[in-house]
């Protein structure tokens, strides 16, 4: 899989096939992308991965984020 495709995805970039927040994105050989949540992205990446070069984002779903430090009262 490749990641230096383009620019990381951001909560802008919307599944192709459901809308929820998109984790991979095929670049497609022939020209043009999808964007896939990871969801979907399980469900179609095995046949596309001969015709596209694939940014799978997938592992940001495990990340904590980060806590907002309290301000003292």
């Amino acid at each position: 899989m490749t990641t230096a495709l383009a620019p990381s995805l951001n909560a802008a970039d919307r599944c192709d096939r459901c809308g929820a927040q998109a984790y991979v994105r095929a670049r497609l050989h022939a020209g043009g992308e999808l964007l896939f949540c990871a969801h979907h992205g399980r469900e179609h990446l095995p046949k596309l991965r001969e015709h596209a070069d694939i940014q799978d984002e997938t592992e940001r779903l495990q990340e904590t984020p980060p806590v907002a430090a309290l301000e003292e009262r």
